[in-house]
């Protein structure tokens, strides 16, 4: 593993254990065990650390629902590649929730999390017109549906408002909606 990861592993544990607000650039630089010039050399500033932490968030996210993609039925792909953000590590949901929860306060973060959102939704949306036929954009829509319920299901898991099982029956409930005939 190569610095530069092993310091966004770090902001992500930092993140995801303190918020965005409680990152502090010389406590990540301890996390990391390199000094803040170091961060600042690969990263810039602070706000530079944060789009990076969101990328590398989504990268893991990416890794860790390519199972998704070993399903040959649609309907067990689109299941599974949602089951499996939902049901990613505690860590990297928490700091994903961190980092859209900051946009509101962090305007340099807003493009980036919209284009991380829209390519997930994408994603998603691929797989829901490969199960039925809808226009483009009723499959855009039922992406971001689901997506968005993902998020917030996660977010009541590691808040401890929910149970995962009872968020993994909410979500299969919500995709047989979506796919159902209509």
């Amino acid at each position: 593993m190569n610095k530069r990861t092993e310091m966004l592993d770090a902001a992500v544990r930092v993140i995801a254990a303190d918020g965005v607000r409680g990152l502090r650039v010389e406590k990540l630089a301890a996390q990391a065990g390199v000094s803040t010039a170091a961060l600042y050399y690969h990263f810039t500033d602070r706000a530079g650390v944060l789009r990076a932490a969101l990328e590398h968030v989504n990268q893991r996210a990416v890794d860790y629902t390519e199972a998704a993609s070993d399903e040959t039925d649609p309907r067990d792909r689109l299941e599974s590649l949602l089951q499996l953000e939902l049901a990613g590590t505690a860590q990297n949901s928490i700091a994903w929730g961190e980092l859209r929860a900051s946009g509101v306060f962090t305007p340099e973060l807003r493009e980036p999390l919209a284009e991380t959102t829209a390519e997930w939704s994408t994603d998603v949306a691929d797989v829901i017109a490969t199960v039925r036929q809808l226009t483009a954009q009723d499959a855009v829509d039922a992406a971001e549906r689901l997506t968005s319920l993902v998020e917030g299901l996660s977010m009541r898991i590691h808040s401890g408002s929910m149970s995962t099982e009872r968020a993994r029956t909410l979500l299969s409930g919500a995709i047989a909606n979506e796919l159902a005939d209509r």
